[in-house]
């Protein structure tokens, strides 16, 4: 990436078609036949827990080439305490530049505007063999359990990383999504108006999807 004229910046009012469809062919497919993502992200902009400072995209010599938006979360602590911690995404990069180096990229500047806001703890879902790259480890080493899981059940998806080194000290506690993720399950019809918007794709079903 030498040499490219790489910029890391908010998100504007004019980008919000073109950062949906980006996210869009991102993750088509790839979760789940179709996606939900771009529906999400149009959505999760109106929200109570949004943090617009943190709603970022990428470019790579003046082209969209990537996203990330950050949302206000807690952890329901065993103490009473709602300990504020954020949690983040859809977070994407253009499937023609994947693998590349471009997330690694747009996640860890991500993360020193999150800490640059006062962030303390981040809890998300992913893979740890990309994630803890940047720091993130399993969120059972926290003692932070993610909601509804069964006790036993693999929550190697649920990660974890303090923005303030020993926030979470002393914390043990229940972490759930911000409502404003499930916005599909709660809205199918407004979700299919606003799909067909898009140009037609076709929608797999295809080995290592989770639905």
């Amino acid at each position: 990436m030498n040499g490219e004229n790489i910029v890391i910046r908010r998100e504007r009012e004019s980008d919000h078609r073109a950062v949906e469809y980006l996210v869009r062919e991102s993750f088509w497919n790839v979760y789940r036949p179709g996606c939900l993502e771009h529906f999400v992200i149009h959505r999760l902009r109106d929200d109570p827990a949004f943090v617009p400072e943190l709603d970022l995209v990428m470019e790579k010599d003046g082209a969209l080439i990537g996203q990330n938006m950050f949302m206000r979360a807690v952890i329901r602590a065993d103490d009473g305490r709602d300990v504020p911690i954020m949690t983040m995404g859809p977070i994407c990069i253009t499937p023609a530049l994947k693998r590349q180096g471009y997330g690694k990229l747009l996640l860890d500047e991500s993360l020193a505007r999150a800490a640059a806001l006062g962030c303390g703890a981040l809890c998300f879902e992913g893979n740890i063999g990309f994630y803890g790259k940047s720091g993130f480890s399993y969120a059972s080493d926290f003692g932070v359990r993610y909601h509804d899981l069964p006790e036993g059940a693999d929550a190697s998806f649920f990660l974890c990383r303090e923005l303030i080194p020993g926030y979470l000290d002393g914390v043990t506690g229940v972490y759930a999504p911000p409502e404003g993720y499930f916005v599909c399950e709660r809205e199918p019809e407004a979700f299919e108006a606003f799909d067909a918007l898009f140009p037609p794709k076709e929608k797999l079903r295809l080995p290592g999807q989770l639905v």
